[in-house]
C-alpha cells in the first residue's frame, strides 16, 4: 500500500445485465485527507461507494486496508463497519422518533450501552469532543438536518471509523450549517481520519478538499491534488471534452422573436423554491429554445421545477404574455398553457401499468378534469394521432406503456404534453438514457415545434445536444445562476468556463 494510505481499491470492476459500471477502476485514501469522488451522472461513483461498503459485490479487483497485510473481502455494510468503514448518507437513516443518544448507540449489538445514564453520558463526551452542540437526551427529531448529519457523523467516530464517507451531505443545508460540518470535517482530518466526500458542489470541493479523484462512464480518468487541477479543468474531465479539441458545433438557431417587441411568452423575477436555488431571472420568447445548463446537482431540474409549480415557490414574480399570473402547483402552469417532461421518466412520468393510450391522455384529461372524462373513440384518436406523429413503436394504443422501450416511453410522455397545445414546452433530460436514434428524432422535433411557434426550455447533461437545439443558455452552479450564453458565446469553451466561475481554458 501507499505510504499512509489507509485504503486502496485496485483494478475494480463491476457489471451489471448490460452496464458495465466500473471498469479498472483505482482508488487511495490517505489518513488525514479529505477527498472528493467526482463525476456526472452514470459516472460510477455511487457502485464504487456500494462496493467499498458491501451493498455490492464485485466483480474483480482488491480492496487493501491499513493494518491488513492482505486483501480484505466486504460482503455487507456491517463487514465494512468492523473494519472502520462508516457511510453517511444524504437521506439521514437514523430514527427521528429517539434521542440523539440513542440514535448514536443504536444497533450495536453486543457491548452496545445498556445503562441510560452511561449512554447518555458517553454520548455527550464524544458530542462534546466534536464541537456538536446538542444534548444527548434531545429527540433528533427536534433538530435540524445539519445537527442531524453531525450526528450521524459522530456516531461514525465513535465506531472507531477510519474511512468516513459522506455522501452528499450539504445538499439539504444553507451556507452556515455548511460550514458547521466543514469545521467537523476538518477537526476529524487532524485526528488522522479518511474521508471520502462526494458532491456535486464545485466550490465546496476545492473549499474543504485536498485530492480529487474523478470518474467518468464507469472508469477511472485520474486522481489529481487540488491544487494542480484548475477548476475548468475539472468541469473538461467531468464531462469527458479536451479544452484544445473543442468545434463549435452550433448551427443557425437564433430565436426570430428577439427581433420582435412581443413581451416573452414566460417570464420571471427572483424566482426561488424550497430546493435551494438562489432568485433567479428567466425568460423564454415565443418561437425560442433556450436551456439551462451545468453539471448534475447545479439546479437546473430545480429551476425549472420552479417555473412548473412542482415544487413549493417561496418568492419572485411571474409574467404570462406581459401579464402577472400566479404559479403555485402543476394545474397551475398548465392552464397556462405550459407544459413539464420530468427529468425521471420512472418516477415522475409513465405510469406503467396503464396502456399507451391512457398515459397520453393523462394530461390533457387532469387539465379539462376528471368530471369530463374522454369518450373511448376520442381518447383512441388522440393516441393513435402521435402513435403516428412521433413514430411510437408499440403494438397497440392498448399495450402497456411499461412494454415499451425507453425511447418509446419517452416519445408517449412527449405526446401527453403535446396533446395539451402548450405555448411553453420545458423538457428536462429528454433523451438521457435512449437510443442515438430517437434523440436525434427528439432534437428534431424541438426545432420542428420551435419553428412553429412554440417555445421550449431544453435540458441534457450533454452540452452537445444543447449547442444544437439552443439558441441561449442560462448557466448554473452551486444553484445560483451564474451566467448566461447566446449567440458566438454558444461553444463548449465558454460553456465550462462559465460552469468553473469564470476560469480561462
Amino acid at each position: 500500500m501507499r505510504e499512509k494510505a489507509v485504503l486502496e481499491m485496485r483494478n475494480i470492476y463491476k457489471t451489471f445485465p448490460g452496464v458495465k459500471a466500473l471498469q479498472n477502476v483505482d482508488f487511495t485514501l490517505c489518513e488525514g485527507e479529505i477527498h472528493a469522488l467526482m463525476g456526472e451522472n452514470g459516472a460510477g461513483k455511487s457502485t464504487l461507494i456500494k462496493v467499498l461498503t458491501g451493498v455490492y459485490q464485485k466483480d474483480s479487483g482488491s480492496v487493501y486496508m491499513k493494518g491488513h497485510g492482505k486483501p480484505i473481502l466486504i460482503r455487507s455494510p456491517q463487514e465494512a463497519q468492523k473494519y472502520g468503514i462508516s457511510t453517511v448518507y444524504q437521506e439521514i437513516s437514523l430514527c427521528p422518533n429517539l434521542s440523539v443518544a440513542e440514535n448514536m448507540y443504536i444497533g450495536r449489538g453486543e457491548g452496545a450501552l445498556l445503562n441510560w445514564k452511561q449512554m447518555n453520558e458517553s454520548a455527550g463526551k464524544i458530542l462534546k469532543s466534536l464541537g456538536i452542540a446538542v444534548k444527548p437526551e434531545q429527540q433528533l427529531a427536534s433538530c435540524s438536518l445539519a445537527v442531524q448529519q453531525m450526528v450521524a457523523i459522530a456516531r461514525a467516530v465513535d465506531m472507531e471509523c477510519k474511512v468516513l464517507i459522506l455522501d452528499e451531505p450539504t445538499s439539504s443545508l444553507d451556507e452556515s450549517e455548511v460550514a458547521k460540518l466543514f469545521k467537523l470535517m476538518r477537526d476529524l482530518k487532524a485526528r488522522g481520519v479518511g474521508i471520502i466526500f462526494v458532491t456535486h458542489f464545485l466550490d465546496q470541493v476545492y473549499e474543504v478538499c485536498d485530492k480529487i479523484t474523478v470518474l467518468r462512464d464507469g472508469t477511472l480518468v485520474g486522481e489529481y491534488e487540488i491544487s494542480d487541477l484548475p477548476r475548468v479543468q475539472l468541469v473538461s474531465k467531468m464531462l469527458g471534452k479536451e479544452l484544445d479539441d473543442m468545434a463549435d458545433i452550433k448551427g443557425d438557431n437564433s430565436a426570430a422573436s428577439e427581433k420582435t417587441n412581443e413581451p416573452p411568452v414566460f417570464e420571471a423575477k427572483g424566482l426561488c423554491s424550497t430546493e435551494g436555488i438562489k432568485p433567479f431571472d428567466f425568460y423564454i420568447r415565443k418561437g425560442e429554445v433556450n436551456g439551462f445548463t451545468g453539471l448534475l446537482g447545479s439546479g437546473r431540474s430545480e429551476c425549472v421545477r420552479a417555473i412548473f409549480g412542482a415544487d413549493k415557490v417561496t418568492g419572485g414574480q411571474v409574467k404570462m404574455g406581459g401579464k402577472s399570473v400566479k404559479i403555485t402547483k402543476p394545474i397551475d402552469a398548465m392552464k397556462q398553457g405550459i407544459a413539464y417532461l420530468a427529468e425521471d421518466r420512472k418516477r415522475d412520468g409513465i405510469v406503467g401499468d396503464l396502456s399507451v393510450r391512457d398515459n397520453i391522455i393523462l394530461a390533457l384529461q387532469v387539465k379539462t378534469g376528471f368530471f369530463k372524462p374522454f369518450s373511448k373513440a376520442k381518447a383512441t384518436e388522440f393516441a393513435e394521432k402521435y402513435i403516428k406523429l412521433l413514430d411510437i413503436k408499440t403494438a397497440s394504443v392498448h399495450t402497456p406503456i411499461k412494454s415499451l422501450s425507453g425511447g418509446n416511453q419517452q416519445k408517449v410522455l412527449l405526446a401527453r404534453w403535446l396533446l395539451t397545445n402548450p405555448q411553453y414546452l420545458i423538457l428536462d433530460e429528454p433523451t438521457r438514457g435512449i437510443d442515438v436514434g430517437t434523440k436525434i428524432d427528439i432534437q428534431k422535433l424541438v426545432l420542428k415545434l420551435a419553428s412553429e411557434g412554440m417555445s421550449v426550455t431544453f435540458i441534457s447533461s450533454e452540452t452537445d445536444e444543447m449547442l444544437r437545439t439552443c439558441s441561449r443558455l442560462v448557466v448554473m452552479r452551486d444553484r445560483k445562476v451564474v451566467g448566461e450564453l447566446s449567440g458566438d458565446e454558444l461553444t463548449q469553451n465558454m460553456i465550462m468556463a462559465t460552469i468553473a466561475g469564470g476560469e480561462e481554458a
